[in-house]
């Protein structure tokens, strides 16, 4: 495939013209596929990855079940993400242990398609590229909108099993660094599993004392954690004291200020915010009473919260949050890459994922320059919209 006309995002030189040559299913410097592409008036992106999201058009990755992973697949990868990393919630052992091994089983599947049949007769759906367990190792304190009584502190053992279950796939472990045990785990399995503080009632020592361990990502800046003060800066002021981190930051216009969002891509730099959905199954569907976590939800507009007024997750998708910093001043090409390259960098994909530049897995989507909105989208080098 040939893709021409476009203004292609890169991450040295912003969006520039150019012409993208896809070889069968990376980008090249060539190809003999003379199937052309042409993106006049469009700006050619690469994939959008989400690292933090729960579900989507009536799914959930709680689910456990494999026909709900294609439909979320399907979902996302119709609104350009090409890749995800699906959240759980804090639940009980059996069922994140469900979760990890339909999660590789259904990555199994996928690939054992891959290996027998042509690209393009493989159901699309978005790549799973892993798993995010948000919790159950948090704070009661800052649950959230995650179920109290399903909390237990880190456990080495618990982590074990659902590393087996999950075949490897566990990229990101959310975890309140202060309760018991936890900066022996974070010391321990930090080489093996990307930890994020979150859902934590740290203060800036704690926080610190988990970076210095290797905890190398911060869960939804601002939600679930202590503010930034200016005598207690907490978990925000160590993540910023510590360049390694990633900060993960929901831009769907309820979770974070549009001012604030700005304010944080400044401190932080484009190079660490990681656009996240936090999308939960309402998302893509009606108002109405949903679920999370085994909790009630319910949705009016784009605010889906308990019947407490707690703050449930979002009902906004990756593509629509990346589109939302935009309308309120983030700089596209800076937007671009908070919803694409930073998440691959902070899941350790970036080495094929993230970025259009040869070698790299063809995965890109064509916006609209004018409107921003979606005019086709390409996965591993073959055309599935429109």
């Amino acid at each position: 495939m040939i893709i021409k006309n476009g203004l292609v995002h890169s991450l040295d030189k912003g969006f520039y013209p150019d012409t993208i040559y896809i070889e069968e299913t990376r980008f090249s410097d060539s190809t003999m596929d003379q199937n052309i592409l042409d993106a006049s008036n469009c700006y050619v992106i690469p994939g959008l990855i989400d690292v933090h999201f729960h579900g989507g058009d009536g799914a959930d990755f709680s689910d456990g079940s494999l026909e709900g992973l294609q439909k979320l697949g399907y979902y996302e990868l119709l609104h350009g993400i090409t890749s995800i990393c699906p959240a759980s919630m804090t639940l009980p052992e059996e069922q994140l242990l469900t979760i990890c091994q339909t999660a590789a089983e259904y990555a199994r599947q996928l690939k054992a398609l891959a290996a027998v049949q042509a690209p393009s007769s493989l159901p699309p759906c978005a790549e799973l590229v892993g798993i995010h367990l948000e919790g159950p190792f948090i704070s009661p304190a800052k649950k959230g909108a995650q179920k109290e009584s399903n909390i237990v502190p880190p456990s080495a053992v618990l982590f074990e099993k659902l590393w087996e279950a999950s075949d490897g796939l566990l990229k990101i472990i959310t975890m309140a660094p202060e309760t018991d045990s936890a900066l022996a785990f974070i010391r321990e399995f930090s080489d093996r599993v990307h930890i994020s503080v979150g859902h934590t009632a740290a203060d800036y020592d704690t926080a610190a004392l988990a970076f210095d361990a290797g905890a190398d990502h911060l869960t939804h800046l601002f939600n679930a954690m202590n503010p930034l003060h200016h005598r207690n800066p907490g978990p925000i002021g160590a993540a910023f004291e510590h360049p390694e981190v990633f900060v993960e930051m929901i831009c769907d216009g309820i979770h974070i200020h549009p001012a604030v969002m700005k304010a944080s891509l400044r401190m932080f730099g484009k190079e660490r915010i990681v656009f996240i959905s936090d999308s939960m199954r309402a998302t893509g569907l009606p108002d109405g009473h949903y679920e999370l976590g085994g909790q009630p939800v319910g949705v009016k507009g784009p605010l889906a919260a308990l019947p407490d007024g707690t703050i449930a997750a979002s009902v906004t998708n990756l593509m629509d949050c990346m589109k939302k910093a935009v309308s309120v001043g983030i700089p596209l090409e800076a937007a671009v890459r908070c919803a694409s390259y930073n998440p691959a960098c902070s899941i350790g994909v970036s080495d094929r994922l993230g970025n259009i530049e040869v070698g790299k897995q063809a995965d890109c989507v064509l916006l609209a320059c004018d409107t921003l909105e979606v005019r086709a989208i390409v996965k591993a080098g073959q055309l599935i919209y429109p």
